[in-house]
């Protein structure tokens, strides 16, 4: 008898519980929502101001383009508000006087920063990204070469919306593995760290076509913009960090009489850092597989003293892009590689020594750069074709 009173106490007290967390007591209807999918940052002409640009989708505009939507034909389906304030927050509140729905950021997917904005620092500025549970981590962190509100007008012709394309161009970047691709948790990550200096991504807009193009790699000293990577620098970046994923190097044949494209199927790195005579030493190691993908020479490529010299100018070619991108991180005297990460975790004493003096050390450190490289296939062609 006391055992069933137990059990019925305990379940009267469940059922009340249950009751208390029913329904949606924080519902918010889909047509009192704004969904943002980019948002641009640009300083405005008032100074000390801000002006925040975000890309509202709409929905209604969302269709088939034989329908005449979707921006190719009839009205775009997205709405660029922008409004100038002092602060993110308050500048996002003050759009509400503007649309007659309140801003959603859940399914934003890019953070576009104007240069001016980027070399004036964006601590400030992301901090409301960060404290705000509606944003996602997962958004891309996009720095424009001149205003980020151009960058969300540019024309698109295979997606529907800019901001969608932008994310869409970053997602396919590793078919060059030219492009860094960074989002706001790494983007944190970096900046949070005292040595390791933060990236972005790059972007352009073309002046005739009015269309976005990634060019390359932003890097910031702390939260300040110092300036850039081109492509070639930042693959050599990629090459350090082990983030290649695919690509294209392309080498001289040979006997000097063409070119041949040789594809990356696979790669890593490593960074190992050593005390040689009290110095730091860092000894970049790179791996790397790749298939003959094209050759425009008649050399027959396939016999081995031609791969072998193929495997070769690979290397070469591999090993020329990370020392570009060394020469210029110390002309920057940023640590992009995370070298002071590595010697925090190999020599943990000796870190509380040099730390404070990273940006010292960095430039003068001694790097090796090693690379092995191999050539595993030809593709279903075996030899050039000849002329007739």
């Amino acid at each position: 008898m006391q055992k069933f009173r137990k059990n019925t106490v305990t379940i009267i007290f469940l059922l009340i519980v249950m009751l208390g967390i029913t329904g949606c007591w924080n519902r918010r209807e889909l047509d009192t929502l704004a969904f943002v999918s980019g948002l641009g940052i640009d300083k405005a002409r008032e100074p000390g101001k801000l002006q925040l640009t975000a890309q509202i989708i709409k929905p209604g505009e969302i269709k088939a383009p034989e329908a005449g939507g979707g921006g190719m034909g009839g009205s775009k389906p997205y709405w660029n508000i922008s409004q100038i304030g002092n602060t993110v927050f308050s500048t996002v509140r003050a759009m509400t006087l503007k649309s007659n729905r309140k801003l959603f950021f859940p399914h934003n997917e890019v953070i576009i920063f104007s240069q001016d904005i980027a070399r004036e620092g964006v601590r400030k500025y992301i901090d409301f990204l960060i404290r705000d549970p509606e944003f996602r981590r997962l958004a891309w962190i996009v720095v424009a070469k001149d205003k980020a509100s151009e960058v969300l007008e540019t024309k698109t012709e295979l997606a529907k919306l800019p901001a969608r394309n932008i994310a869409e161009l970053i997602k396919a970047r590793s078919a060059t593995s030219e492009v860094s691709a960074v989002n706001m948790q790494e983007f944190l990550t970096r900046l949070m760290s005292k040595t390791t200096a933060p990236i972005a991504s790059l972007i352009e807009v073309s002046a005739k076509e009015k269309t976005a193009q990634l060019t390359g790699t932003a890097v910031f000293k702390d939260d300040k913009l110092v300036g850039f990577l081109n492509k070639t620098e930042t693959r050599g970046l990629l090459w350090v960090i082990n983030e290649i994923k695919s690509g294209i190097i392309t080498v001289s044949c040979p006997d000097g009489k063409g070119k041949a494209s040789l594809e990356i199927i696979q790669a890593s790195s490593k960074i190992k850092p050593e005390i040689k005579d009290n110095d730091i030493h860092i000894t970049v190691e790179v791996k790397a597989e790749g298939h003959l993908g094209s050759q425009m020479c008649l050399e027959d490529l396939t016999q081995i003293p031609a791969w072998n010299s193929l495997e070769k100018r690979q290397s070469e070619a591999i090993r020329s892009e990370v020392l570009a991108a060394l020469k210029k991180a110390r002309q920057l005297n940023a640590d992009i590689f995370g070298f002071g990460e590595a010697v925090h975790k190999k020599y943990s004493r000796l870190w509380k020594d040099i730390e404070d003096q990273w940006d010292e050390f960095f430039p003068n450190i001694e790097v090796t750069v090693k690379v092995e490289s191999k050539l595993r296939r030809s593709g279903l062609t075996v030899k050039p074709p000849r002329p007739e």
